[in-house]
């Protein structure tokens, strides 16, 4: 009998990560869980079933991504997938949102990224063989006002991601594919976690469905590639950020300029989950596309 593939995700606690833990476990596979909030990984194990790790960690602690990596490897034979899908963002004009903040988008947007693929690129050279899948963004290819700090991250993913692969092939790693996944912004609970320092309801336009990036990151589990963005909107920004990018920087910074700073109602500040995690927003899907049309009396 062939024993299970082990796929660890990274922010499963909510989001993206819930939904692809909770369709894989329907596939059969063998799951290692982390994220801060581990009561609702708990959760989630339950509702998975079949063998899962769960584990509290804090992805921008090169610490507890290495005793994240012992621990699966503790409970599981190998690790065939690793996923790094945990981030934070602060959105706002730059220089008004706090420096730690800033500091903290990237520890956790990118270092935890770095941390989780040092871990999981050392397993899978012994191994000869893995996947490792990076959560991006589109803001990883093309930029966005009020989003300085985690576009910095995401465009660091991406170019992480780009140079491992690289360095995997020079090595002759046939069987190690390092993949990127690219999403336009999703209705997931992202939105209601991140920092607001923007004085108005966040929004952003348009939104995908949590659903279909999911669908793309199970389907790398099952068959890699070396980039995927989601969905026609996204292909269609990377074509303009290639081919017209000041023409496409000026009409997208205008669009979410008027979006986020001129349409939206005021809000207050808000720290997010920055520093410590929230008890709201613990489904696959977010609440944005509902609140917006509140507010909009829709």
């Amino acid at each position: 009998m062939v024993p299970s593939r082990t796929v660890l995700i990274t922010g499963a606690s909510s989001g993206f990560g819930r939904g692809v833990a909770l369709r894989l476990a329907e596939q059969g596979f063998n799951l290692v869980l982390a994220a801060r909030r581990g009561h609702l990984l708990e959760e989630i194990a339950r509702e998975c079933g079949g063998d899962v790790l769960t584990m509290t960690v804090d992805v921008g602690e090169p610490a507890d991504m290495e005793k994240l990596g012992r621990a699966a490897l503790a409970k599981f034979p190998r690790i065939d997938v690793w996923i790094n899908n945990a981030g934070v963002a602060a959105l706002g004009p730059f220089d008004a949102i706090p420096l730690r903040d800033h500091q903290r988008v990237l520890q956790t947007t990118l270092g935890g990224v770095v941390n989780g693929s040092h871990v999981a690129l050392r397993h899978f050279r012994r191994m000869q063989s893995g996947t490792l899948i990076n959560v991006a963004s589109m803001l990883g290819r093309t930029p966005a006002p009020y989003y300085a700090s985690y576009c910095a991250a995401k465009y660091g993913v991406v170019g992480l991601s780009d140079a491992l692969r690289q360095e995997v092939r020079a090595a002759g790693l046939d069987r190690v594919r390092v993949c990127t996944v690219l999403p336009m912004a999703a209705d997931t609970p992202f939105f209601d976690h991140a920092a607001n320092y923007t004085g108005h309801s966040l929004r952003a336009y348009p939104l995908a469905d949590a659903d279909e990036v999911v669908d793309a990151i199970v389907g790398l589990v099952a068959r890699p590639q070396d980039e995927v963005t989601v969905g026609l909107t996204a292909t269609a920004a990377v074509a303009a950020e290639r081919f017209l990018p000041s023409i496409a920087h000026a009409v997208s910074g205008a669009l979410q300029h008027g979006l986020q700073m001129e349409e939206a109602p005021p809000a207050d500040v808000s720290e997010g989950n920055l520093h410590a995690p929230l008890a709201i927003g613990t489904g696959v899907h977010g609440t944005i596309r509902a609140r917006i049309q509140a507010e909009e009396g829709r």
